[in-house]
């Protein structure tokens, strides 16, 4: 057994044996969709292997490896009319280089599709009737000699185009005011990029592209560029399209079961493989109508190929291929009420209510984002990966939500920095926690939160704190992926425990503790107090509070019962129960407690 993780041929997948979750049955459906289509997945969601599925499908050299290719999947059983019918033009858009001025990137761009014109006639010239004439200073005359030339050999052509929007979004997502600059001289105007696509339909009208199949991250670039290239069908909310790239459950069970049994794993440990999978890599839904959930598909590759290379779980579940994606959150934190927004989707039951998914919507409403609401966010996370769909409310709007722990520790991570730019104070933090689950011992915890954190919060980006923001501070300075299941809010007996720490099945050997924290908040105005009467407090005098008692015996009380609860549920734990008490942003008062 063989996981292509990193690998994207899908050639080399076949002949050589990968593993492969097929998705050669939805070759028929996306024929019939359209002629020219917009497919939109994050990154790293298998979008390149999918197009490298349709190159060896639609290309008329591999008609003699047809049977070899697809004659043991789906399509082979029953191909279409056109498989093996067409020339196919490939552009890769990660490859234009991002940097420098509008020329500079304008002939990146230019080089790039010029070497792919060569690259066609190099790879067709057996079957072209006639020269294709690179022009060196416009790739648009290289792409109509290209057309020419087809048209005389009797074929039509199949234009692919991956990560259409790279090379533009990492542009966009600079912050530097001449970085948007450059993107506007990009797509506006006779810009560039808009000027390609408008090139690129009116070989359609011409009957030159036959079809076309385009991929990207987000919208974005293709709004700024709309009526310059205004014929692309979006299929990417369709629920037909849902896992069209990412892995189904079944299969991730399947391939889980047969690691196992190379490893010789245990049917407890095949349980614990399937178990972590699901619930760090699973969730994403990307049509509202979609029949269930898919995996990230990178994601789990890496946790299958570290298991068979192994024999162990991966000690970090995310990839560090993923990581870059915190750029995206960091955009979001700029945007005023961005970062109470990241701040209340940290939760496990933490959603997001909007009435449609933005489905168009270009520069101008990216680099002026004063003024933008929930909507407009939450659309732009949907896109980058970071939510996902997870329901209609009863009233037929859609509810996102973080689909699982990966993206939930890129938001812990980015809240922290956020949060403690100084690395320094999180380093104290740091330290503070291990104190915790090592000791069990929360007293720095709390100080460290009185201190540094309470500070945070007092500033106008976070006006709406509550008792959910305190349980965030815990949560990004406790949060570890690596020696834990992180679970914010998880539902134990009809009811939701607000922090649990347990111990990753793999990790028990350590000398650690599982943690359960349950808090309450206590307001300045409910105890009678200002802030500068809360902080010259006695800590007797915080405690002998009538209503900082009343939070403290209803944590407690909760605290214990659901300790009991994880106790009974695991039967294994190390667990250390604590009951956490804040009296606005300004004292902490927290206690351990024995599960009943």
């Amino acid at each position: 057994m063989k996981f292509p993780y990193g690998i994207c041929d899908f050639n080399k997948i076949i002949t050589q044996g990968y593993f492969y979750c097929d998705r050669t049955g939805c070759i028929p459906m996306l024929e019939k969709l359209g002629e020219y289509q917009l497919f939109i997945r994050p990154r790293r969601f298998g979008k390149s292997l999918l197009l490298s599925m349709l190159f060896n499908y639609y290309d008329v050299t591999k008609a003699s490896e047809f049977e070899t290719l697809f004659g043991h999947l789906e399509i082979g059983k029953h191909p279409t009319a056109l498989h093996n019918r067409y020339f196919v033009l490939r552009w890769d858009f990660s490859c234009v280089d991002p940097f420098g001025d509008v020329e500079d990137i304008r002939r990146s761009l230019h080089d790039h599709i010029n070497a792919c014109v060569h690259s066609f006639g190099m790879y067709y010239q057996d079957k072209l009737k006639g020269d294709i004439r690179i022009d060196p200073k416009n790739a648009i005359s290289s792409i109509q000699s290209l057309m020419d030339v087809a048209a005389k050999s009797g074929r039509k052509v199949y234009l692919l185009i991956d990560e259409y929007d790279n090379f533009a979004n990492q542009v966009l997502m600079g912050v530097a005011h001449d970085n948007r600059k450059r993107y506007e001289a990009l797509v506006f105007e006779e810009g560039p990029l808009r000027t390609l696509f408008k090139a690129i339909k009116a070989s359609t009208s011409e009957s030159l592209f036959d079809r076309i199949f385009i991929t990207g991250v987000s919208p974005v670039v293709m709004s700024d560029i709309t009526s310059g290239y205004n014929i692309a069908k979006n299929i990417y909310h369709h629920p037909k399209t849902n896992d069209l790239c990412g892995f189904r459950s079944d299969e991730v069970v399947t391939a889980v079961h047969a690691v196992a049994d190379v490893c010789g794993l245990s049917d407890a440990q095949r349980r614990d493989a399937v178990d972590m999978m699901h619930t760090w890599y699973n969730g994403y839904q990307f049509s509202p109508d979609a029949a269930d959930t898919v995996y990230n598909p990178t994601l789990a590759l890496y946790f299958l190929d570290t298991l068979l290379d192994s024999c162990k779980f991966p000690s970090d579940m995310l990839d560090d291929n993923l990581a870059a994606d915190g750029a995206k959150l960091d955009y979001i934190a700029q945007i005023p009420g961005g970062g109470q927004m990241l701040l209340d989707l940290v939760h496990e039951n933490a959603r997001v209510t909007v009435s449609s998914l933005a489905k168009r919507f270009g520069i101008r409403d990216l680099l002026n984002p004063s003024g933008k609401d929930m909507a407009f966010m939450a659309s732009l996370l949907y896109y980058f990966g970071v939510l996902t769909i997870s329901d209609m409310t009863e009233e037929g709007e859609l509810v996102l939500k973080v689909p699982n722990l990966v993206m939930r520790k890129l938001y812990v991570e980015r809240l922290s920095e956020l949060l403690l730019p100084n690395p320094q104070e999180r380093d104290e933090g740091i330290l503070a926690a291990k104190e915790v689950y090592q000791k069990g011992n929360i007293g720095p915890l709390c100080a460290f939160v009185e201190e540094k954190y309470f500070k945070v919060f007092h500033t106008p980006d976070y006006r709406w704190a509550n008792e959910l923001t305190v349980k965030t501070a815990f949560l990004t300075l406790l949060y570890n992926d690596i020696l834990y299941i992180m679970d914010s809010e998880p539902e134990i007996d009809r009811s939701r425990v607000d922090l649990t720490m347990i111990i990753r099945p793999d990790m028990r050997l350590y000398r650690i503790l599982d943690v359960l924290i349950e808090f309450k908040f206590v307001g300045l105005s409910d105890a009678g107090l200002s802030g500068k009467e809360a902080k010259a407090l006695s800590v007797e005098a915080l405690q002998a509070l009538p209503a900082m008692q009343r939070a403290m015996a209803e944590a407690e009380a909760q605290a214990r019962a659901y300790g009991r609860i994880l106790n009974d549920r695991y039967g294994n734990l190390r667990l250390r129960a604590f009951a956490v008490v804040s009296l606005g942003f300004e004292r902490i008062w927290a206690k351990a407690v024995e599960p009943s």
